[in-house]
Order: C-alpha cells, then sequence, then structure tokens
C-alpha cells in the first residue's frame, strides 16, 4: 500500500484554499450542458471547452485537481500537447471519474432509487488510468430523500460498492474520491436532510473500515446539509454551516485530509457562499479536515455562458472560469466576506 504517496496526494488536493474541478460529465450530462447554450456536442468541441478550462492561464492557483472523464484524458490540445500535460504544468492534479453512471436498484426498479455501477474490470482499469497519469479517482453514489428514502438497502448497497472502489483505487495508489450525494432534489426540511446524511455518510464510513481502506488516503465528496431545493423555507447559510459540520463531526474520521463538497444544484453564488460559511464557522468552532469544493456547473456555468461554443470568446470565457475559482478558494479560506 502506497500510504504515504496517497496521503502527500489528498492533502495536495486540499492545499491553501484550493479545490477541485469537477470536469468529468458523461457524453450525455454534457450534451445537456451543451444544449442550453447552444452548441452541437462533437468530440471536437467537448475538447475545445475542457481545454478552455484546463488551459486557463494562471488557475493551478486556484484549482489543485481536475476530475476528467476518460474520453478527456485521452485527448490533446490543438497543438497536440495531452490535456493531462497542460493539467500537470499548471500544477495541478489529473483525476479520473470511474463509475458507470446510477442505475435503478433491483428488484424495485419503480422505487426511484440507484445504485451505481462500474466494479466489472475496475482493477484493470485503474492500471490503465495510473499509466495515462491520473492520480486520484471520484465515484459517486447518488439517495434520494421522502417517501421512505433512502432506503436502508440504498444506504447499505452504495456504501458497499464505494468502499470496493476506493479500496480498488488505494490498491493502484490512487486517492479515493468517495461521493455519497443526498439530493437537494424536494421540498423537504435541512432536518430531513440531516437525518438522511447523518445516516448515509455513517454507513459509507463504517463498509470503509470494514473493507479495509485508510482514511489518511481519501477525501470525502459530500452534499452540505441544506433545505430541500422546493422547501418553502430556506436555510440560511450559518445554519448550513452549524448543520453541515455537526453532521461530520459524528461520521467522518478525524485522520480524512479533507472535505471536498459538491454544489448539487446550488447556484454558483450559492454555493460559494454556504461554503464561506463553513469555513467560517470551523475556524471558530475547529474542524479537523481540510473544508473546500470540488464543484462543476458551479465553476463553469458563466465560462460556458461565455464561450458558447466560440473560441473567439475563450479568452473571456477563461476570465468568468478564473473568477469563480478564486472566489471558491477565498471561501474554502473563510475569507469570502472579508
Amino acid at each position: 500500500m502506497h500510504m504515504t504517496q496517497l496521503t502527500e496526494t489528498a492533502r495536495a488536493l486540499v492545499a491553501d484554499g484550493k479545490g477541485i474541478l469537477a470536469a468529468d460529465e458523461s457524453t450525455g450530462s454534457i450534451r445537456k450542458r451543451f444544449d442550453a447554450v447552444g452548441v452541437t456536442s462533437t468530440e471536437e468541441s467537448r475538447r475545445d471547452y475542457r481545454h478552455m478550462l484546463v488551459g486557463t492561464p494562471g488557475i493551478g492557483a486556484h484549482i489543485s485537481g481536475v476530475i476528467l472523464f476518460d474520453e478527456t484524458l485521452r485527448q490533446t490540445a490543438p497543438d497536440g500537447t495531452p490535456l493531462v500535460r497542460l493539467i500537470e504544468q499548471a500544477g495541478m492534479i489529473p483525476g479520473i471519474k470511474v463509475d458507470t453512471g446510477a442505475k435503478p436498484l433491483a428488484p424495485d426498479p419503480e422505487s426511484g432509487e440507484t445504485v451505481t455501477e462500474g466494479l466489472d474490470g475496475l482493477r484493470d482499469r485503474f492500471q490503465e488510468y495510473a499509466a495515462l497519469g491520473a492520480r486520484f479517482a471520484k465515484w459517486r453514489a447518488v439517495y434520494a430523500i421522502g417517501h421512505g428514502k433512502p432506503s436502508a438497502r440504498s444506504v447499505h448497497v452504495n456504501a458497499h460498492a464505494l468502499a470496493r472502489y476506493a479500496a480498488l483505487a488505494q490498491e493502484a495508489g490512487i486517492v479515493p474520491i468517495v461521493e455519497p450525494e443526498v439530493l437537494m432534489d424536494g421540498a423537504h426540511d435541512i432536518d430531513a436532510c440531516f437525518a438522511a446524511t447523518e445516516r448515509v455518510q455513517h454507513a459509507v464510513f463504517t463498509e470503509l473500515v470494514a473493507q479495509g481502506v485508510r482514511p489518511e488516503g481519501l477525501l470525502l465528496k459530500p452534499n452540505m446539509v441544506i433545505s430541500g431545493a422546493n422547501a418553502a423555507a430556506q436555510a440560511d447559510p450559518d445554519t448550513v454551516a452549524e448543520r453541515t459540520l455537526a453532521c461530520l463531526r459524528r461520521t467522518v474520521p478525524a485522520a480524512v485530509p479533507g472535505v471536498v463538497f459538491l454544489s448539487g444544484g446550488q447556484g454558483d453564488e450559492q454555493a460559494t457562499i454556504n461554503l464561506d460559511a463553513i469555513n467560517t464557522r470551523a475556524q471558530r468552532d475547529g474542524a479537523p479536515w481540510r473544508l473546500s469544493f470540488s464543484y462543476g456547473r458551479a465553476l463553469q456555468q458563466a465560462a460556458l455562458r461565455t464561450w458558447a461554443g466560440d473560441n473567439a470568446k475563450t479568452e473571456a470565457a477563461r476570465a468568468a472560469f478564473l473568477e469563480r475559482a478564486r472566489a471558491n478558494q477565498e471561501a474554502a479560506l473563510g475569507r469570502l466576506a472579508a
């Protein structure tokens, strides 16, 4: 077990308030994002878009790592430089999404619950991904709230799969990002989110321990404890911070180097403001982990709208991306409002 190397990589990913860019949308997901701004999704347009992001001058001052999709890990910039090399040259760490998506949970596919697949052949894929330059990975499990959800079965099977993935990643010398996302879809209140998130995270870490995964060599990518998107009353940032930290303290070992929150459908500004509130409170009350970000839409949306498929607008799009990255780094240091 390459534990020293794993711990060093995990710590580097959450150093100095830096966070992780999630640019690992599947081909179907990126098509939806592109459709929204009138861009046709082709291998070339996807390459141009992701090259625009990772080639942003100075981005390595704010972003520590980039989660890539399989296709992107193999692509080259227009000048022939592999995108992985560009990421490394900017001082960032290349990562790879390895799950193959959330599928309906058997034997009741109508329940609306899912289990994430992708374990078959994963040991061999990790060997290939490591050879291509990936030093960390990501696997996402998804849980809904409401009408008896998340069920005990959903909590158990996803925790088991997350831990199997994490064990294989650490065996290959790759830091696993463990992402159990309790969705914000619904009208539930923040207490319901707290209860579901606590159950899910407790199950995940119980399973990680059972399968021999070392907490020093992983990062947790959780949802914030937050009101449902359609809830009548929306918790303010300080309440989100207090409840999120209380939940983490109950479930996450102090040995874990960092927690990198997902944005989970929050707006760009909301995700940043809530991250700042979490770090402001953590600095006051103490917390054993670095608390940073691993955002997709909340980092990319302004840049995607600006670029909209026109490479002549690359510079303006990069400026928008850099601004979101800088603001989130300030929030991860608890000094956004300073």
